[in-house]
């Protein structure tokens, strides 16, 4: 595995991450021990969780034992958790939300500092100033080691980092975004932002919940065990997103790779993107997935994907 710095920032990540969304809510306990087992052994370093994925927090601690100082491990505050941390009013960007949010999932870790902390969706209700200087205070308490944001828009990203920069605070040194080779509205301004201002790029559903992984077919029924049945994402089974996938599946075959190696590997490939962060219910998909995201497209082959995908 090779691993990058996030953003400008001093923090290694490894080029693929583990989005440990599944823990809790669609593998159990040893399943989970299993999948995070593979990871280590692959050496996958970045470990992603949220206060809001269910049980995923506590199931992370009981998988990584002993291992908590090999990993660079990733949480969410921000999500509505139905009164988990209290009454919040809508406010949790808040310095009184977060210093509740913190010490829960410092609890839930079981570890006494979190490496990333990202607040999950903007609080419209507080101003980012508060937040950042929140975040700031739980950095230099050494709760928290970096800071970072997720489902920011491009001009939030860039309002928050001026605004620390301007009040000496803590910047947000990543930003974890829906991207994939089918989902690209992170390219038209996200990415440019992220670059411009030293902030690394965190995709989240890479892989288009499994459309990416070529396990779906044009016609064909998907899985009744799959994300896209489950959660009701039959819209992605289109017959234009089927266009893109059966193109890419060309593109990967003159290039002796897989569509995963393309899914993976051309989205490590951009610009200011640190890791790809992609879920995982068993070892095999794990060693998969790292596989894949060590391909490293040259120059024209990703100009090659651009006039792709640009149609």
């Amino acid at each position: 595995m090779t691993h990058r710095r996030l953003g400008d920032s001093g923090l290694a990540v490894s080029t693929v991450g583990l989005g440990c969304n599944n823990f809790g809510m669609r593998i159990d306990l040893d399943a989970t021990r299993a999948v995070v087992d593979a990871a280590l052994d692959v050496g996958i370093t970045l470990f992603d969780t949220s206060d809001s994925y269910g049980d995923s927090e506590e199931f992370l601690r009981e998988a990584l034992g002993d291992r908590r100082d090999q990993v660079v491990l990733a949480t969410k505050f921000g999500t509505d958790l139905k009164g988990a941390n209290g009454p919040d009013w809508g406010a949790r960007g808040s310095r009184r939300y977060i210093r509740a949010a913190v010490e829960r999932s410092l609890r839930r870790l079981g570890t006494d500092w979190i490496d990333l902390y990202q607040i999950h969706y903007p609080d419209p209700e507080t101003p980012v100033e508060e937040t950042l200087s929140a975040l700031t205070e739980l950095v230099r308490e050494g709760k928290v080691r970096y800071i970072g944001c997720s489902n920011f828009a491009a001009w939030q990203v860039v309002d928050a980092d001026w605004t620390a920069r301007r009040g000496g605070l803590e910047r947000f040194v990543s930003a974890q975004n829906q991207y994939s080779l089918l989902e690209r509205d992170a390219e038209a301004e996200l990415l440019p932002a992220c670059e411009a201002t030293g902030v690394g790029v965190l995709p989240y559903f890479p892989l288009a919940s499994g459309m990416l992984t070529g396990k779906y077919r044009r016609g064909d029924a998907p899985p009744e065990d799959g994300r896209i049945a489950k959660w009701g994402m039959s819209h992605l089974l289109s017959d234009e997103n089927f266009d893109v996938v059966e193109g890419l599946e060309a593109y990967a075959r003159e290039r002796g790779v897989s569509l995963l190696h393309v899914a993976m590997g051309g989205l490590a490939g951009r610009p200011a993107v640190a890791s790809v962060i992609a879920g995982a219910t068993t070892p095999a998909q794990v060693r998969a997935n790292a596989e894949a995201g060590l391909w490293e497209p040259t120059g024209a082959d990703l100009d090659a994907l651009d006039a792709l995908l640009a149609g």
